[in-house]
């Protein structure tokens, strides 16, 4: 995926079905890059990794427990 506009296409296609809040468990910080894990209330659990350079994200990786995701 590669640009703006691709990048919101695949978040929409990929939660448009679900009813999630991200809830932040912990928020880690070294340099440009952070780290996010959150969970929602009902369970699902995931994580993102994100560069920053000059205040904008360079980078963003996700990873969530699918299995949840389906339920």
């Amino acid at each position: 995926i590669n640009g703006r506009e691709a990048i919101r296409e695949m978040f929409i296609s990929e939660f448009a079905a679900a009813k999630m809040h991200c809830l932040p468990e912990h928020i880690f910080e070294e340099g440009e890059w952070a780290i996010l894990e959150w969970r929602d209330p009902l369970g699902l659990r995931g994580c993102g990794f994100f560069r920053v350079v000059n205040d904008q994200i360079v980078f963003q990786r996700g990873y969530w427990d699918r299995l949840a995701f389906l339920r």
